[in-house]
């Protein structure tokens, strides 16, 4: 066989058999290699964008690995966005791109791009493959480390001559995963101590729990401690759990900010304290004592100081913790918590808050929702409530607009069994929406919902409170597409409600359609999320509910 059968048949052997990808010249041999291998199932995505996205929403859904494909140059660029994006919430992608034949690289050849040196900060590692000889090992190696220890993005870039080079030897299997670190004894024995103190415990959680989501609610409930899931690490805790308080962060519950600000122990696991998490890094959780738990030594006390460093696998830290628990009580704290529970906003009025909370409700526990980036990302964590963890897809470190529509794809391909849901805004959806030519040439029962504002409505919301309503290049408007005759155009159903009254039959006729379908929900221009920590606040400086004379 040549590099790019050998490419195929590795990829076959780690039961790889969902790709997502755009074909080009120099990845075409790639391409006519896969005619051989119908086992393989390749989805031909409108963008480059969309398959590295697409493969974010199969791994984010399934904790398996995702894989894109694209050729050299401007196809290997366009996934730069979904490798920076998986980087930094930490999903296994591996991306394999084209590249000019190897006597041509360097010397500007047509569509050639350095992309190893590109993606060298955004991915965990990648490879330019410089014989078929070594191809498949290669390709192994990547699987392997995109998937271990903390999972991430891998890329393999290509040759086109080595895909077409002869290639001859045997075709590796799957690797001994990696093993990752055991917590050591001391330093259980150290958090075993802080938290038989404890008077005021919490315990957040955020998404390198992901997968450890049983481990963690048996530790949560065995020492009773109130709990609290990032926006990467909703559903690791069930929502329906009285000890869950929501939430932390910028726009978080009230109860989970003030708790994080007066724990006297704040245990962390699996998350890097975002800032986004924290706000003023200086005043946060000022009296705690923090253990941190994470399986990447470099996150621990990167940006918060712990107290208790504990490195390793959170179910495993979690299970060592369970073991010698001792139930915690703390009446006073419980009353006080339950004050904080009731500080929430009602949305009793017609407004992107209300249209969420309406598709929300109708939410089952084994729907995965994704979102896009902005208000209603931001409303759709504050109202959903998960009981399971990956049922939540969501760009939380990049923030990547045009994100949730195409990993709502992928997540479906992945659990074709189970409704896959996307709600986006006006702005983002129009960022990858060509993707509803992939849904229909695929019939990929997608459910997608547009938030429609005709703003970018985020960012409106800070100019309206920190620019003086100076409402700089925000405004969509007219030239919006109607997203009923889109959906048309590429034979997705489609349905609108403009009020309240039109909602709940939109809703039905949307979730109830046999295949893809498209609900419009046309709101308020103006419209702000709370609560809020403002930009530097400490997350007990948090704004509750719009101020006067801006939009609630």
């Amino acid at each position: 066989m040549n590099g790019a059968e050998a490419l195929w048949a590795t990829l076959l052997a780690h039961d790889l058999t969902t790709v997502f990808g755009y074909p080009g010249g120099a990845i075409m041999p790639v391409y006519d290699a896969l005619t051989a291998y119908p086992d393989i199932r390749h989805i031909l995505t409108r963008h480059e964008q969309g398959a590295a996205h697409a493969a974010e929403g199969w791994a984010k859904a399934t904790g398996r690995l995702g894989v894109c494909l694209a050729t050299s140059g401007p196809g290997a660029t366009n996934l730069v966005t979904g490798l920076a994006d998986a980087m930094l919430d930490s999903v296994p992608v591996l991306a394999i791109t084209g590249q000019v034949p190897r006597h041509l690289i360097g010397t500007d050849a047509f569509q050639e791009a350095d992309i190893t040196g590109i993606t060298l900060p955004i991915t965990k590692h990648n490879y330019l493959v410089r014989s078929a000889a070594e191809l498949p090992g290669v390709v192994a190696e990547a699987i392997r480390m995109a998937q271990g220890g903390r999972p991430g993005p891998v890329l393999i870039d290509i040759p086109k001559d080595v895909q077409l080079e002869a290639f001859h030897g045997e075709i590796p299997g799957p690797q001994a995963d990696f093993l990752a670190p055991e917590p050591s004894a001391q330093a259980i024995e150290t958090a075993l101590d802080a938290l038989r103190g404890a008077k005021r415990p919490v315990l957040m959680v955020g998404g390198g729990a992901q997968g450890s989501a049983e481990d963690i609610t048996a530790f949560a409930r065995a020492w009773n401690i109130p709990t609290i899931t990032t926006l990467m690490g909703l559903g690791v805790f069930p929502a329906s759990d009285p000890l869950w308080l929501g939430m932390p962060g910028m726009h978080g519950s009230v109860a989970a900010n003030r708790a994080i600000q007066d724990a006297d122990v704040l245990v962390a696991m699996g998350l890097r304290f975002d800032d986004r998490v924290t706000g003023r890094v200086a005043g946060f959780a000022p009296g705690a004592h923090i253990i941190h738990v994470d399986i990447d030594a470099a996150e621990i006390s990167k940006i918060i100081r712990a107290h208790v460093p504990v490195r390793g696998d959170a179910g495993a830290s979690a299970r060592r913790l369970t073991e010698r628990a001792e139930p915690l009580s703390h009446p006073e704290w419980e009353a006080q918590l339950r004050e904080w529970k009731a500080r929430v906003i009602v949305h009793d009025r017609w407004s992107a808050g209300y249209a969420i909370h309406a598709i929300c409700a109708r939410l089952r526990p084994d729907d995965i929702l994704s979102t896009d980036v902005g208000q209603h990302q931001m409303l759709a964590a504050q109202l959903a409530r998960f009981e399971k963890p990956r049922r939540w897809l969501t760009s939380g470190g990049l923030g990547t607009m045009g994100f949730g529509f195409p990993a709502a794809l992928g997540a479906a391909l992945a659990e074709p069994q189970v409704r896959s849901i996307v709600i986006a805004g006006d702005g983002g959806f129009q960022m990858t929406a060509q993707e509803l030519a992939t849904l229909t040439r695929y019939d990929i029962p997608v459910k997608i919902a547009v938030i429609n504002n005709n703003y970018l409505g985020m960012v409106r919301q800070w100019q309206e409170m920190f620019h003086g309503k100076r409402y700089s290049e925000v405004y969509l408007g007219e030239s919006n597409p109607d997203f009923i005759k889109l959906a048309d155009a590429y034979n997705i159903k489609g349905w609108r409600a403009g009020n309240e009254q039109e909602l709940p039959g939109a809703i039905d006729s949307w979730l109830d359609f046999d295949g893809p379908a498209l609900l419009e929900c046309v709101v308020p221009q103006e419209h702000g999320v709370f609560p809020m920590v403002p930009s530097g606040a400490a997350l007990d400086e948090m704004v509750e509910k719009a101020p006067e004379g801006v939009s609630q």
